[in-house]
């Protein structure tokens, strides 16, 4: 991918919101979800929001204002798909097939299009909508690809030997659960499970007491491969559709005792949530980085290397994580910040994941899901997860409220955040994953 016509920064919207400061979504971003009018019987279809707006897709389809003949075959087949009732039509259809329809939609929805008037009637305000996960997923897999959460991790629990030695090795992940995945507004109750307490011999079945949150990205899978067919690390952004918020949610006291010598399951099976929008690879071309790896650390092994990869590799997404008490809605506080980083501190990338899982001839479909892991920064504040943020319970945060946390409480929030900005290029944004917490259920 390159810089084209759609990430230039002076563009402007006949969505008047499109341009109000610090919007999440300016006409450089357009992300697709999907969406329906909040209470109502419609149909879920495909969406792109603009401003505070959403382009409801079935109705532009509807008005004839992206016929073939005025837009192309591939836009046209484009926007077909993404007003389906998923995404996963058009995740399907690659990387040359949603270009085509972004740079369709940037046209029609710039100041002094021939579409405008068309298009205005297929608007929805998005205040008003209500919303599904963006696509059938098949598949979700986790991945740990923050080395400063690895080692702050490790500290906590093998203060000898923080960093297992293959972490700088392999991309290491888990298989997840796909169907307790929700769309941002989820709200789940606390998770039972095994607990084995300290000091004792016998565990118990009880509520987890040690509730997480984890800030992480994710990332849809647009065309698949084969099975048996590995996909480079060269081409593997291309098999990617884009990129949305994800909060994988742990237990740790659940994890602790069941996690060893498999990994997690029970501990994480339970709630993941998600943002609505997703964010296409295309929009965040503006926001890369050179990827570098430190030389005394085992340089990536042929298959997890490119010659891009130093050039391009990383990608500067600001992350950032608020909770809101119960306390604080009744007393309105607004969220508070528990911390910020940036996906830049990635140990692995997204190409190295999507090779790494592909290695073995394992198949991906469109729509499947590749979670980032806990994205941590080097500094203390920049840890994404309560586990880090107050060393495992043993120094409890302070809220606005007075209210203090070691873990979450039942009645909590916790709010993801993320955007991109820099010097020369419009700030666009994921929106929000929000998640609450209920009580256990007996």
């Amino acid at each position: 991918m390159s810089l084209n016509e759609t990430h230039d920064p002076g563009l402007r919207s006949w969505v008047e919101t499109a341009q109000v400061p610090g919007t999440d979504f300016p006409i450089q971003n357009l992300p697709f979800g999907v969406f329906r009018r909040a209470g109502s019987a419609e149909a879920l279809r495909g969406g792109v929001a603009i401003g505070d707006q959403i382009l409801d897709l079935g109705a532009a389809v509807a008005t004839g204002a992206f016929g073939q003949a005025s837009v192309g075959v591939a836009a046209a087949r484009a926007v077909a798909a993404a007003a389906q009732p998923t995404l996963n039509e058009l995740m399907g259809s690659g990387a040359e097939a949603a270009a085509a329809l972004r740079l369709m939609l940037s046209r029609a929805l710039r100041r002094g299009s021939a579409q405008e008037a068309a298009l205005r009637s297929c608007l929805v305000p998005q205040s008003g909508a209500e919303h599904a996960l963006p696509a059938r997923i098949g598949d979700y897999t986790d991945f740990y690809a923050s080395i400063h959460h690895a080692m702050a991790v490790g500290r906590l629990f093998r203060p000898d030997n923080p960093l297992l030695p293959n972490y700088k090795w392999v991309p290491v992940a888990y298989h997840g659960r796909s169907s307790s995945i929700g769309v941002s507004g989820q709200a789940f109750a606390r998770p039972v499970g095994q607990i084995l307490a300290g000091g004792s011999a016998v565990p118990t079945v009880a509520p987890s007491a040690r509730l997480d949150y984890e800030l992480e990205l994710g990332a849809f899978v647009g065309r698949g491969n084969a099975a048996g067919e590995r996909i480079a690390a060269s081409e593997a952004e291309s098999h990617l559709f884009g990129l949305c918020l994800l909060n994988d949610w742990s237990a740790r006291d659940i994890q602790a005792w069941e996690y060893q010598p498999l990994g997690p399951f029970l501990a994480k099976s339970f709630a993941t949530t998600l943002s609505p929008w997703v964010v296409t690879l295309e929009a965040l071309e503006p926001y890369r980085l050179p990827w570098s790896r430190s030389p005394t650390d085992p340089q990536p092994l042929p298959y997890l290397d490119f010659p891009d990869l130093r050039s391009r590799g990383a990608l500067d997404i600001q992350l950032e994580a608020c909770v809101q008490s119960e306390a604080m809605r009744r007393t309105a506080h607004a969220p508070h910040r528990l911390s910020r980083s940036s996906f830049k501190h990635s140990y692995w990338t997204l190409a190295q994941m999507v090779a790494h899982h592909t290695v073995s001839g394992c198949n991906l479909q469109p729509g499947d899901l590749i979670g980032t892991g806990t994205q941590s920064g080097p500094a203390p504040q920049e840890a994404g997860s309560l586990l880090e943020l107050t060393r495992s319970g043993a120094q409890p945060l302070t809220l606005p409220s007075g209210e203090t946390r070691r873990f979450l409480e039942d009645g909590d929030s916790i709010i993801l955040r993320a955007w991109c900005e820099r010097a020369g290029a419009a700030r666009i944004g994921f929106g929000e994953a929000a998640g609450r917490v209920l009580p256990a259920r007996n």
